[in-house]
């Protein structure tokens, strides 16, 4: 495993900090490093070493975009992954609501954390960082660009965010990936797919998708929610 020595220098909060880390360990000190962050704070991130995926692909991820030589947290949520977990929950993208919080479904009405907890999923609640170093449970999104609502993604977004999803997962190897919202999904694979183990995976990894826990979906049940988690948790068929 490759180790890579990052340093961040931030004059807007005189931020400084150095590491070497093992690569699966790099997405974790991006995020925290976006925690510390102000919105809008710029910071110098150098990476030396053999980056395991494109640079461009971490940035994005931890939640920052690139300003000349510095980058700048977007109020948004980073990734917060690493190798070989049981599963990474994928949502479509953030709400502004979620990006405040500190954590993914955080809007009114949300039933994700309920039904995680039903499904005896995730016991780490409402804390993505502890639900991964804990119970092996990662978070990411199709699009990390935070809106009040979904549907003010568009369908080019969704197919980028796939083809980010897929370099990041064919390095971080999860188990299973879970995708919580049919409608980002049918627009980032461009097929009209329905709620079950998809045809395609993504980083060579099964795809399980679920329908969307906001509130506004009145169509799905918490039971239901809480059925196709269970249904995850077991893992693909057999023959696929």
């Amino acid at each position: 495993m490759s180790e890579i020595v990052v340093k961040a220098n931030s004059e807007d909060i005189g931020l400084r900090r150095e590491s070497s880390l093992d690569e699966g360990a790099l997405p974790l000190w991006l995020a925290r490093l976006h925690r510390a962050l102000p919105v809008d704070a710029s910071v110098r991130v150098t990476m030396s070493g053999a980056l395991p995926v494109p640079k461009e692909l971490l940035i994005e991820g931890a939640g920052f975009s690139t300003d000349a030589d510095k980058l700048v947290k977007e109020r948004t949520l980073p990734d917060m992954v690493t190798l070989n977990l049981r599963a990474v929950v994928v949502g479509l993208n953030p709400s502004l609501r979620s990006a405040d919080a500190g954590y993914g479904f955080a809007g009114p009405g949300n039933r994700f954390w309920d039904a995680a907890a039903a499904a005896g999923f995730i016991h780490e609640l409402r804390s993505p960082e502890q639900a991964m170093l804990n119970e092996s449970v990662g978070f990411t999104d199709l699009v990390k660009r935070a809106t009040v609502r979904a549907n003010e993604i568009s369908a080019a977004e969704y197919r980028a965010g796939h083809v980010r999803l897929n370099t990041l997962f064919g390095w971080l190897a999860p188990k299973i990936v879970i995708v919580a919202g049919l409608t980002g999904w049918r627009h980032a694979t461009g097929e009209k797919r329905t709620a079950g183990w998809q045809p395609s995976k993504l980083g060579g990894r099964p795809v399980y998708l679920m329908p969307n826990p906001s509130g506004l979906n009145a169509a799905t049940s918490l039971d239901d929610l809480v059925i196709h988690l269970r249904t995850a948790l077991h893992g693909p068929p057999t023959h696929s």
